[in-house]
């Protein structure tokens, strides 16, 4: 009986390092995230399954330019992904195509082409505020439209898409019990037509 026991209680201690060792990693260093909408487009497309480090943040403050997933300030059941363009403590004038931080045009080589924004705004931030915005300017809500983000907010930054699967905006805004079921059985029937086989391990810069 002892050398029958001993076999199990080994196996318990494997699985209770593994679990341990999962729930470390999903909630203090990685988790995965789906996109979901055209506003990070082109560099981010609807369908794009990426996996976010949760760790870097611990030890040094987001910068401008970085893509980031945070809690919606508004509902913090909801995840978004946007690009940093203000800091704290930072005035940001949005006018036309054009970003402006502390009176200086911002450069921004990720935008999708053929952007146009119409209007002039003019923000203000706190000190542990963000301004984001979708690289698809014209197809994106954020901060323009629904405020900033406060650091707590920020969950991470997306190191790599893992896989992609070719999925219009409007797919997921479907969410019945119905929906959810077809978009399954959907991935399951096309797998190999539909994943976006040059996007799988793309390093996100």
């Amino acid at each position: 009986m002892k050398q029958f026991l001993l076999p199990l209680l080994e196996v318990f201690e494997i699985l209770a390092v593994v679990l341990i060792s999962i729930y470390v990693i999903y909630g203090f260093i990685a988790q995965p995230f789906l996109v979901q909408g055209a506003s990070m487009e082109p560099n981010f497309s609807s369908g794009d399954y990426l996996l976010v480090d949760e760790a870097t943040y611990y030890f040094r403050e987001p910068v401008r330019g970085e893509v980031i997933v945070f809690k919606n300030p508004n509902d913090a059941d909801e995840f978004y992904i946007k690009r940093i363009v203000g800091l704290p403590g930072e005035e940001v004038i949005v006018s036309d195509n054009e970003v402006f931080v502390n009176g200086e045009l911002v450069d921004e080589p990720y935008l999708a082409d053929g952007i146009k924004v119409d209007g002039r705004y003019v923000f203000q931030l706190d000190q542990d505020q963000y301004f984001v915005m979708g690289d698809n300017r014209d197809f994106s809500s954020d901060s323009r439209y629904w405020g900033f983000v406060p650091r707590e907010n920020i969950v991470g930054n997306p190191l790599v898409i893992y896989w992609s699967f070719e999925t219009s905006s409007e797919e997921y805004r479907r969410t019945g019990p119905a929906d959810y079921a077809s978009r399954m059985l959907e991935i399951v029937l096309q797998f190999p037509q539909k994943t976006r086989w040059s996007r799988l391990f793309n390093l996100v810069r």
